[in-house]
């Protein structure tokens, strides 16, 4: 009898222990080309020596390869790869914990909730900051009542109570920036929220990284160290609480730090998705479904693809294409051959 490959939540047909090697150095790879392409191109000689110039002290003020290098592609390329990564690991973690191979990091309605809050920002014309940090509160704020309402409901799968009042509080946000896109300004405040939901690194600088940064690591680290224990959750419950795992608390922490790493680079990058749908899939296919190795792969995996996507997005056209578009006409198709792949299997 053949053994039985899931191309949706089983075992992975491909083994590679050097994965994690070999994104590594695909990144070492990626990151400079990223560097070179764009609406103003530049070349390898052009960037090295505006490195070496900045390093040595010697840059000139308003030099134009300069600006590009350090003021524009630099943040831009560290934001592709840390919110690549930041969904890529949410998205890991909601699948294991949830054990549903469809659960993406918006499954508790932290994207509609940061939306709702940027729109809110975006509505009210507060500063760029403001509105990110609007969005930051917006999916937090969301997340906090779906656990809420989870443990006003007794009686029922918690995993399932969880996943209903996320669909239903992400509903409710969405229909709330709805009705902010009618009484906005369309001449300049819909443009400015369309363009946001649709997710853009395009203006994009250091500065908003400095926020972002620190609030993924505190998500990350305990995720990182209570890897075995998540991995034993992924067994059920009661596995789970006869190997000693306290399910309850251990998964209101995971969750707590999923949301945390979501909610970060949503409000720098606005809503983008199937990153953190389909990535897990494509590392689970490299190395297996167990935690404590799929989590760093999916994490390189994220931030590869959104570092080509993002590439993408402003260098394919005149006009940058918003990355949600373009996440969401990679994803799906690729989705759509997942669920053929398992269903030959499966036969």
């Amino acid at each position: 009898m053949g053994r039985r490959t899931d191309a949706l939540t089983g075992p992975a047909a491909i083994r590679s222990p050097g994965a994690v090697a070999i994104l590594a150095l695909l990144l070492a790879a990626a990151v400079p080309a990223a560097m070179l392409v764009g609406p103003y191109p530049l070349s390898l000689p052009q960037v090295l020596a505006a490195v070496a110039a900045r390093l040595s002290g010697s840059a000139t003020t308003g030099d134009s390869v300069d600006t590009v290098v350090f003021a524009i592609r630099l943040p831009r390329v560290a934001a592709a790869l840390l919110v690549g990564g930041a969904l890529a690991a949410a998205g890991t973690c909601y699948q294991t914990l949830f054990r549903n191979p469809l659960v993406s990091p918006d499954i508790l309605g932290v994207s509609a909730g940061a939306g709702l809050g940027a729109v809110l920002g975006i509505f009210l014309s507060l500063p760029v900051a403001a509105i990110q940090g609007m969005a930051f509160a917006g999916g937090l704020a969301c997340v906090a009542l779906v656990a809420a309402v989870a443990a006003a409901v007794r009686g029922r799968d918690p995993i399932l109570v969880l996943v209903l009042a996320g669909v239903v509080v992400g509903a409710l946000a969405g229909a709330a920036t709805s009705l902010l896109k009618v009484l906005a300004d369309p001449y300049d405040q819909l443009p400015a929220i369309t363009f946001w939901l649709l997710g853009s690194l395009a203006s994009i600088r250091a500065g908003d990284l400095v926020p972002a940064l620190p609030a993924v690591a505190v998500g990350l680290v305990p995720l990182v160290l209570l890897r075995w224990r998540i991995n034993v959750l992924a067994l059920g419950d009661d596995e789970a609480r006869a190997l000693g795992v306290e399910v309850r608390r251990l998964r209101a922490g995971v969750i707590l730090c999923a949301t945390l790493v979501t909610a970060s680079v949503v409000a720098i990058a606005g809503v983008v998705g199937w990153v953190g749908l389909v990535i897990p899939h494509v590392a689970r296919m490299l190395v297996g479904p167990g935690f404590g190795r799929l989590l760093p792969v999916a994490a390189l995996l994220g931030a590869l693809y959104m570092l080509v996507v993002d590439t993408l997005a402003r260098s394919i056209g005149t006009a940058e294409v918003p990355l949600g578009i373009l996440t969401a006409a990679i994803g799906a198709p690729f989705f759509l051959w997942l669920l053929a792949r398992g269903r030959r299997s499966w036969s």
